[in-house]
């Protein structure tokens, strides 16, 4: 097995648990790779892996996704974070790994979002989630509406919107109230965020919708667009932005036996 290990110095310090995982597998007959500067996106240094094991929280799992993208390559997460609802791992449970590594683990292949804002007809940023596409007005409301290939799903003011796959279901999207969905399943999750209206609801979409969201009146200051806690882009009134299925996939390893459910129970 072609075995990668990426750490994240300010979880993992000194790369001590890296290091240690690396010296188990390597007593069980495996010759991982540790890597020093964690991967950026479409790094070759993933390619031709069979797993990459990540030490680190939510957003160390992020990066990992994003770096493997559309190459196949499981990743399986060891949570060194906080709530850490994508490692499938405790600490207490790196002893398991080279089990896990030797092929006791399952690849559930899991949904992206394209994620496309546009101004006066020209695409203005690009990029793709794993878990959510986020607009937000900073300490004003944002007048949105929402559509569902073409249907007007809500028009609402709020504090914003959170479009996230079944993956992100349960970072912001749950904590704006809205469900826990299987990561495993296809569907887009529209989540208001603090809608001055009492009919604003979460709506779980069906495989295949395309969501797309106009942005209406703002005061002052631009409201703001961000991709899986990344850098965000400024939205202005009048911008359009479009969300869809992706054709590429992230995979993540599940460990034989591990519930689901169960994990969210005791992480909640």
């Amino acid at each position: 097995m072609n075995i990668v290990l990426c750490t994240n110095p300010d979880r993992d310090i000194g790369g001590e648990t890296a290091s240690r995982v690396a010296q188990t597998l390597g007593d069980a007959g495996m010759a991982p790779r540790v890597l020093t500067k964690f991967p950026e996106d479409a790094d070759p240094a993933i390619y031709g892996a069979d797993l990459i094991i990540v030490f680190g929280g939510d957003g160390t799992m992020l990066r990992a996704g994003r770096a493997a993208a559309g190459t196949g390559v499981p990743i399986l997460g060891v949570n060194m974070g906080g709530k850490g609802f994508l490692a499938e791992l405790e600490l207490s449970d790196i002893e398991r790994i080279p089990e896990i590594a030797a092929g006791a683990f399952e690849r559930e292949e899991r949904l992206l979002l394209e994620v496309e804002l546009s101004r006066g007809g020209k695409t203005v940023f690009r990029d793709y989630a794993i878990n959510d596409a986020v607009i937000s007005g900073v300490a004003k409301v944002v007048d949105l509406t929402i559509f569902g290939d073409g249907r007007q799903i809500s028009r609402f003011a709020g504090d914003g919107i959170v479009i996230a796959t079944p993956t992100g279901s349960t970072a912001y999207s749950l904590a704006a109230g809205g469900p826990v969905v299987e990561p495993g399943a296809r569907n887009i999750i529209v989540t208001p965020v603090c809608a001055h209206i009492l009919e604003a609801r979460s709506y779980v979409l069906m495989p295949g919708r395309r969501v797309s969201v106009e942005v209406g009146e703002m005061k002052r200051n631009p409201a703001y667009l961000s991709v899986d806690g990344r850098e965000p882009a400024d939205v202005f009134p009048g911008d359009k932005l479009a969300v869809w299925e992706s054709s590429r996939t992230v995979c993540f390893a599940q460990v034989t036996g591990k519930n689901f459910y169960k994990r969210v129970a005791e992480k909640l």
